[in-house]
């Protein structure tokens, strides 16, 4: 308690403090109430996409037992839940027919949210393109931003006089470069022609939205959230600190410059542009002034220059060793990574407040006569908070901070196998079993709350 207690008083009483989670990790209930298949429905059904053809057909049930959830969430005495709508349950093709009992569903969630005294920041996208549009082309179509538009607009008049903020779409660098060129997420694909046309389609897709959404309800804070790499030089030669700096070009500001300056880098044109589709236009639409941003961080990315490599940005990355400093889906823990790189981010582009919107660690432990003791959680945890405080420090305007996840779910490629959750889930049983991490992180906001 010592340490929440010293920890709690380095944030303002105002901070906002929450739990993550998305519709096809957790709902379930795939195919009922007129929802149609998802892109990810799809994939996870493919032979060696996802392991051992794990499915969200159920998932954590979410979609029958939101009502306890959202109790457990309130028990954790946080502020605020963030969670994603399904494009799929609203307009089960993607475009047209809308379906009510999907509007409904979220209703009802977001009615349950306000009368349990929590802020509502829901997602539009998290992934689950509705499998229709991939007839389309996907996110490689121009169509499926203005598709995207149509949805945001239908979202906004039912839904968005409950919300206290809203993002368009949830990291863009996993839906174009792990979905479209590294082929690991759904659709699969591994081309950079597809990747350039999914960028720009994406970014197009979030300015789109923007705007719907503020036609319906001008005063909705507006905002999306980027999954930035913090990206540090293999050595300090000069060939890797500038193949960092090309990386950092590859997998940031490939959105962060068209998203809050209105261009792109001319490395990004040189090597993508021609596959990208620009119009008259577009950059305007997609530099839309945003309320807020929100920044996923886990592990940061090493890399170093790889003069055998043919195309941009001519790096290697750096796969970290095994030991203790890894989490148990392989991924190095490196709290200064997230205050690096809010001050990085920060410094180079024009950007409004900002709320972590995910952050959290892999850790696989099960119960042992009914506890789940994940001490390697609750330290990744402290030494994160303690970043993000040095990060508000140094002057950067983080307003809150969204612990990712609520619970352990469908982890997409990884299938149920792997588990960020504060809450265990019992898959077999779908028995909620709050971790210590959980304990602890109800033990930080109350400490909070108590004035430290």
């Amino acid at each position: 308690m010592v340490a929440n207690k010293e920890l709690a008083q380095r944030f303002p009483e105002d901070f906002l403090f929450g739990v993550a989670t998305a519709a096809y990790q957790i709902e379930g209930a795939a195919s009922e109430d007129g929802r149609k298949p998802s892109i990810w429905d799809a994939f996870s059904r493919m032979p060696g996409r996802v392991f051992q053809q794990h499915s969200g057909d159920v998932a954590c049930d979410h979609y029958h037992r939101w009502e306890s959830d959202l109790d457990l969430i309130r028990s954790l005495g946080v502020d605020a839940y963030r969670f994603s709508i399904a494009w799929p349950r609203i307009l089960p093709d993607g475009r047209g027919q809308v379906n009510q009992k999907g509007l409904d569903f979220y209703d009802r969630l977001i009615d349950g949210m306000v009368a349990r005294g929590l802020k509502v920041y829901p997602t539009l996208y998290h992934w689950d393109l509705p499998l229709m549009l991939a007839g389309d082309g996907g996110w490689t179509a121009r169509s499926t931003a203005e598709a995207f538009a149509d949805y945001a607009d239908i979202v906004v008049r039912r839904l968005g006089d409950r919300m206290d903020a809203l993002a368009t779409i949830n990291e863009p660098w996993c839906v174009c470069h792990l979905s479209h060129l590294y082929g690991i997420h759904a659709p699969g694909e591994k081309s950079p022609e597809a990747f350039a046309a999914a960028v720009h389609t994406l970014n197009l897709a979030h300015g789109l939205g923007v705007q719907a959404a503020r036609a319906v309800r001008p005063d909705l804070p507006m905002g999306i959230v980027l999954n930035a790499h913090s990206i540090y030089p293999a050595t300090d030669t000069p060939q890797d600190r500038a193949a960092a700096e090309r990386a950092f070009e590859f997998n940031n500001g490939i959105f962060f410059s068209p998203l809050f300056q209105g261009t792109y880098h001319p490395d990004i044109l040189a090597a993508h542009g021609p596959h990208m589709n620009i119009r008259d236009g577009d950059l305007d639409i997609i530099h839309q002034p945003l309320d807020w941003w929100g920044l996923n961080y886990y592990t940061p990315l090493r890399v170093a220059h790889d003069p055998d490599a043919a195309d941009y940005p001519q790096t290697r990355t750096i796969v970290p060793e095994p030991g203790p400093q890894l989490t148990d889906i392989g991924w190095e823990v490196c709290e200064a990574g997230l205050s690096d790189l809010m001050k990085d981010l920060h410094g180079r582009y024009p950007l409004p407040d900002c709320y972590i919107t995910e952050n959290g660690a892999c850790y696989n432990d099960g119960p042992v006569d009914g506890v789940i003791d994940d001490r390697r959680r609750i330290d990744y945890l402290e030494r994160h908070f303690g970043a993000i405080a040095d990060a508000r420090d140094a002057g950067v305007p983080v307003r809150g901070y969204f612990l990712w996840s609520l619970m352990d779910n469908f982890e997409w490629a990884e299938g149920y196998r792997m588990r960020f959750g504060i809450v265990h889930v019992d898959y077999d049983t779908q028995i909620r079993t709050l971790k210590n991490s959980a304990l602890w992180y109800r033990d930080l906001i109350g400490a909070h709350k108590a004035g430290g």
